[in-house]
C-alpha cells in the first residue's frame, strides 16, 4: 500500500530521539522556565534594572551642562580694555584685577588667570571648554558622544550611575541566557551523534541565543573596564581630564590637590545622604563654581590667599578672600584651640586673684 501524503511529510514518532525532540521544542517555544517564582523573579529584576538604566540614561542626555556664573564674567568696561590691549602683560593684568574677589585657586601651566576667550568668562577651578558644546562646563569630565552631552558637574553622578545600571542590565542578561547557550551546543552535538532530523526553528532559536548572549557579554566587558575606571577617578576626587593633566595651584601642580579622603570625594558626587546614591537624582555637593582642597596656607592667621603673578610679570598682587571649605575648617579648629587657652589662662588669672583676695582679708 502506498504511503499518504502525511506519512511522507511527518517522520514516524518511532524514530531515535524524535520524541524527545519534539517535546523539548514545544517546552522551549511555549515554556523554557518552569517554576512560578523563577519568573516572579526575573520579571521583577529585568523590569527594575531596566527602568533604572533607562531613567540614568534619559537624565544624563538631557540634563544641561551648567555653566560659569555672571560674576566670572568680566564687566563691560573691563571687556572691552581687555579686546584693545595687544600686550599679554595688560591683558593679565586687568584679570588678575577681575579675579580678585573671586574664589580661584587654580591657574594655567604659566601661572595666569584661566581665561576663555570664546566664551569670555574667567574660568571657575575645574572649569573647561568644550569644543563640541561650545561652552564651558563646570568640573568638564568628557564629552561623551554615546550620550551627545558633556559630562559634568550637573549630570556626573547620572553619569556613574548610567554605567551601573547598564553593566548589572548586561549581567542580568548574559547570565541567564547562558543556561540556554549551553543547552543549544550540547543538543547540537546530541543530534549529530543520533542523527536527529534537524528543525528550522530550533536553528533560529539558537541563533538568537548565541547573538544574544554574545552581544550580552561584548558590553559588559566594555562597560565594567569604563565602570571601574570612573569609580576609581571618583575615589580620587578628579576627572578625567585631571586624570591627565594634573591641575597647577598656588604652589605648583598637584593632582591629589582635591582629594579629600576616600569617603568624603565619595559625598563630593554623591551626597551626604546614602538612601539617594542609586537614585538619578541630583545630591551633589556644593554649586560647581569652588570645590575645597587639601592645599591650606601655612600661615594659618592670615585670612586671606594671596595669588602672585610670575615674576617676570608687571602684575601686582592681588588677594584672594574666599578660603575653600578645607581652610575654614583647620582654621576654625586652630581658633577654637586658641580661644580654649585664652579661656584657660583667664579663670588661672581669675583664680590667682581670688586667692590674693582671700589672703588680704585674712590678714
Amino acid at each position: 500500500m502506498a504511503p499518504t501524503a502525511g506519512d511522507r511529510c511527518e517522520p514516524s514518532e518511532a524514530a531515535p530521539g524524535w520524541a524527545h525532540l519534539k517535546g523539548l521544542q514545544t517546552r522551549s517555544a511555549t515554556d523554557t522556565i518552569t517554576m512560578m517564582g523563577e519568573r516572579i523573579v526575573y520579571l521583577i529584576f529585568f523590569h527594575v534594572s531596566f527602568v533604572m538604566f533607562v531613567w540614568s540614561y534619559w537624565k544624563t542626555i538631557f540634563t544641561k551642562p551648567a555653566n560659569p556664573s555672571k560674576e566670572f564674567c568680566l564687566p563691560k568696561a573691563e571687556k572691552e580694555r581687555y579686546e584693545k590691549e595687544e600686550r599679554p602683560e595688560s591683558q593679565q593684568e586687568i584679570l588678575w584685577r577681575a579675579a580678585s574677589t573671586l574664589p580661584l585657586y587654580t591657574r594655567t601651566g604659566a601661572g595666569a588667570i584661566r581665561y576663555c576667550d570664546r566664551c569670555q568668562v574667567i574660568k571657575p577651578d575645574r572649569c573647561h571648554h568644550c569644543s563640541a558644546c561650545d561652552m564651558c562646563v563646570l568640573k568638564m569630565d568628557h564629552h561623551c558622544p554615546w550620550v551627545n552631552n558633556c559630562v559634568g558637574f550637573s549630570n556626573y553622578k547620572f553619569f556613574i550611575l548610567f554605567l551601573a545600571y547598564s553593566l548589572v542590565y548586561c549581567l542580568f542578561i548574559a547570565a541567564t541566557v547562558l543556561q540556554y547557550f549551553i543547552k543549544f551546543w550540547t543538543l547540537c552535538r546530541r543530534k549529530s551523534a543520533e542523527n536527529c532530523p534537524k528543525n528550522e526553528l530550533n536553528n533560529s532559536a539558537k541563533f538568537h541565543v548565541l547573538f544574544l548572549f554574545f552581544v550580552a557579554a561584548m558590553f559588559c566587558i566594555s562597560i565594567l573596564s569604563l565602570f571601574s575606571y570612573h569609580l576609581w577617578l571618583v575615589g580620587k576626587n578628579r576627572s578625567t581630564i585631571e586624570a591627565f593633566r594634573a591641575p597647577v595651584f598656588r604652589t605648583g601642580s598637584d593632582k591629589n590637590g582635591f582629594s579629600l579622603g576616600f569617603r568624603k570625594n565619595i559625598a563630593q558626587v554623591f551626597g551626604d545622604q546614602k538612601q539617594y546614591w542609586l537614585l538619578p537624582i541630583f545630591t551633589s555637593q556644593g554649586d560647581g563654581l569652588t570645590f575645597p582642597t587639601r592645599l591650606v596656607n601655612a600661615d594659618a592667621e592670615q585670612a586671606t590667599v594671596t595669588l602672585q603673578p610670575d615674576s617676570n610679570k608687571c602684575v601686582p598682587e592681588v588677594s584672594v578672600s574666599p578660603l575653600s571649605e578645607s581652610q575654614n575648617r583647620l582654621l576654625s579648629n586652630e581658633q577654637q584651640a586658641n580661644n580654649a587657652d585664652d579661656h584657660l589662662a583667664e579663670n588661672f588669672l581669675k583664680s590667682a586673684e581670688s586667692e590674693t583676695v582671700t589672703m588680704e582679708s585674712e590678714s
